[in-house]
């Protein structure tokens, strides 16, 4: 099951909503950095569960602002994810991890620039994510919505950890 399924049944667990909700609750939780959502198709996604059973249609609004809840099948598909990402160890799939397989296709000096480039990006995000710690519970967001925010800090600074140690190696040819 997919994170962005779980994540709109979770967001429906409390009380029903229209697409648009759904989506504003996703961005106040910064649900870009840290799942795999497509907020286009977030719509698609919800008519989707509702015909599966997994949601229901509580009111069919004027202008496309279909109104969902959860079901109980719903919400035991839910937990039932819930607890097999808690219990079950995944692989994280990160696309720079495909660019650092290929990194000997670089010539040394593109290699170092990339490098030089993404560990300014990492720096600019880190800091972002700092300054964001406690500010999204004034919009309404839950204050465990800051764990994400540290686990993804965290994941970025070991990132950058690794790019600054490994600039040097590439820079002595010792990498790749």
């Amino acid at each position: 099951m997919s994170s962005t399924r779980v994540l709109l049944l979770g967001v429906l667990l409390d009380n029903p909503l229209h697409g648009y909700e759904v989506r504003r609750r996703l961005e106040l939780w910064g649900a870009d950095n840290w799942a795999n959502v497509a907020y286009g198709s977030i719509y698609h996604g919800l008519a989707k569960m509702a015909e599966e059973g997994l949601l229901e249609i509580i009111e069919q609004g004027r202008g496309g602002k279909t109104v969902y809840g959860i079901t109980e099948t719903g919400r035991a598909d839910f937990q039932q994810q819930l607890m097999n990402s808690w219990w079950f160890v995944k692989p994280i799939v990160d696309p720079f991890q495909v660019a650092l397989t290929f990194m000997d296709r670089l010539s040394p000096a593109d290699l170092v620039s990339a490098m030089e480039t993404r560990a300014e990006q990492l720096r600019a995000s880190i800091s972002m994510m700092r300054r964001a710690l406690g500010g999204k519970q004034g919009y309404g967001a839950p204050r465990h919505i800051d764990e994400c925010l540290r686990l993804n800090i965290h994941q970025f600074q070991a990132q950058l950890d690794w790019i600054e140690e490994s600039v040097a190696k590439v820079k002595d040819g010792d990498l790749p």
